[in-house]
């Protein structure tokens, strides 16, 4: 092997090594901070019993207790935690869900595939229309497109995604008259065989989550392209190109372009679970089945397998993110191999 694919090698081994120590971080983190308020799922099952069922105090704590025994929530953290992360190393199980009763694996497997696609889709947009926008403002410094850019990017970037799906719902309902507004179908579709018609019914109902998730990346990488690209444009060796005859295309594509690429590309790490948390506002909004509402109900009911499970999830995908953003950088920069 030549020493470049050495230190390739090396330096995806050493990102290997830093991540899976994250990782063990991360879960151990998420699953002590999700216990730290007063309470467990036991005490809000102990109110239901007080409040719904009319049982006594003696009576509601009794079950609350055999509820903690049977899934061994009276034992100390740490025996929890490593329970826990035992089952779903050895048996793939992510705990028991006490709200929906049922396996926490399963509601995740249900829900995750609509999320990473709808994340997916939001990044992908976000990354090509921001980019391709941020290039074409930088070449055209402080002008009527600059400046409208700008205002809409700071805009983009204040209104919480909420209000934004909010109006977004209010148009559709008030204005355009439209029946189905929730979920990923309307109803004559939800259980139709897949075909164009569905397809298209399909994104009929998801672009508002689309719309709402990727503005805010729209308007950052729209901004972090246009600085860099400037910066990169007022370059020795962009001058250097210039000055050898290249037509302003080649100079764009071969030599500023590529290396105002550097941020977006580290960016790239943590876009993911950005999408995915900008989509938990809409989905909420909109209903949609997907993570978000699901990781949010169970963060108000105590849930603590399903709030621990999604958080370690999402640590994956930024760890991942980022192990993936660092080996493009490496590729795109061979010197990043060394460091």
């Amino acid at each position: 092997m030549r020493p470049c694919e050495i230190a390739m090698v090396n330096y995806i081994l050493r990102r290997l090594l830093i991540a899976f120590f994250m990782l063990i971080g991360i879960a151990f983190v998420s699953f002590v901070v999700i216990q730290l308020p007063p309470g467990d799922v036991a005490t809000n099952y102990k109110t239901f019993l007080l409040q719904q069922a009319g049982m006594t105090e003696e009576q509601a704590e009794e079950q609350a207790n055999n509820l903690r025994r049977q899934y061994g929530l009276d034992q100390p953290l740490p025996i929890q935690f490593f329970n826990w992360i035992k089952g779903i190393v050895t048996e793939g199980k992510f705990g028991y869900s006490f709200a929906y009763r049922r396996d926490v694996g399963v509601l995740i497997a249900e829900r995750l595939p609509k999320t990473l696609a709808l994340a997916l889709m939001c990044h992908l947009i976000s990354t090509v229309v921001g980019i391709s926008i941020g290039i074409f403002v930088a070449t055209r410094k402080y002008s009527l497109a600059d400046n409208t850019a700008a205002i809409m990017a700071f805009i983009f970037t204040s209104i919480p995604r909420f209000a934004i799906a909010l109006i977004i719902l209010y148009v559709l309902v008030f204005t355009f008259k439209q029946p189905s507004i929730q979920g990923f179908f309307s109803p004559e579709y939800v259980m139709a065989p897949w075909s164009l018609a569905r397809v298209a019914d399909m994104f009929k109902n998801i672009w508002p989550v689309l719309v709402i998730a990727g503005l805010g990346g729209v308007a950052y990488n729209m901004r972090v392209m246009r600085g860099n690209l400037l910066d990169v444009l007022g370059a020795q060796y962009v001058t250097t190109a210039r000055s050898k005859g290249l037509k302003e295309r080649q100079v764009m594509t071969r030599h500023a372009v590529p290396n105002a690429l550097h941020p977006i590309v580290a960016y790239q790490g943590t876009v993911l679970p950005y999408m995915m948390q900008g989509e938990l506002e809409a989905a909420i909004v909109l209903n949609l089945p997907t993570l978000g509402p699901l990781f949010y109900d169970s963060l108000v009911g105590q849930d603590i397998y399903i709030a621990g499970s999604l958080l370690l999830i999402y640590g994956v995908l930024i760890i991942a993110g980022n192990l993936i953003a660092d080996i493009a950088l490496a590729i795109l920069d061979p010197r990043i191999r060394y460091s």
